[in-house]
């Protein structure tokens, strides 16, 4: 019988509770039923195996990656739309390093993770639809924001930017340049 008050989002809450501690190397269903108080075997009740715990991990960091950056870009659009999203976006990964560096960065079979992972590209989207952009095009440019945003948080949370110059001044740059590339894209359509 399944403890009481224990079920698939309470083991994904104590798994972020020891992602948030002990970081991705830290993340094991040991380390996740102890600090839920249950023997490993119990959690098994709940969950397939750390894999799938992994899945589910990654779908709740997905969707609060996603409200985040929604939250941010209510009410505004373009250039103000794009750098409050790209802000959010880094926010979460400066809050939160632990589960942001637990992101999943490969499509899986997981329709949830695939349901979380549309859920944060259609932010992006939106707002290039501000821009004029959709299709084929608005894939390309959130691409490339990704690609942006992710590295810069990788990074920064990793410590690699060892250079004196503000963080924040540099991605100011980085949103600026992105920013100036899609106004000379909107206007060559």
């Amino acid at each position: 019988m399944p403890r009481a008050g224990l079920n698939p989002a309470a083991v994904v809450d104590a798994a972020l509770a020891v992602l948030d501690e002990a970081g991705v190397e830290g993340l094991t269903l040991a380390a996740v039923a102890a600090h839920a108080g249950v023997a490993t075997p119990s959690l098994y009740k709940h969950v397939k195996g750390l894999g799938a715990l992994r899945d589910l991990v990654g779908v709740r960091v997905l969707d609060e990656l996603a409200a985040s950056c929604e939250q941010a870009a209510m009410g505004r659009s373009t250039d103000d739309a794009l750098a409050a999203v790209l802000h959010a976006y880094r926010r979460y990964g400066q809050e939160h390093p632990h589960r942001y560096a637990a992101l999943p960065q490969q499509p899986a079979d997981d329709a949830e993770l695939t349901r979380a992972g549309d859920r944060a590209v259609a932010v992006f989207l939106a707002v290039l639809r501000g821009y004029g952009l959709d299709g084929a095009d608005a894939i390309h440019v959130t691409r490339g924001l990704r690609a942006a945003a992710h590295g810069f948080v990788l990074l920064e949370i990793g410590g690699g930017f060892g250079l004196p110059e503000k963080l924040d001044d540099s991605y100011r740059v980085l949103i600026d340049t992105f920013v100036a590339g899609l106004h000379e894209m909107h206007r060559s359509v």
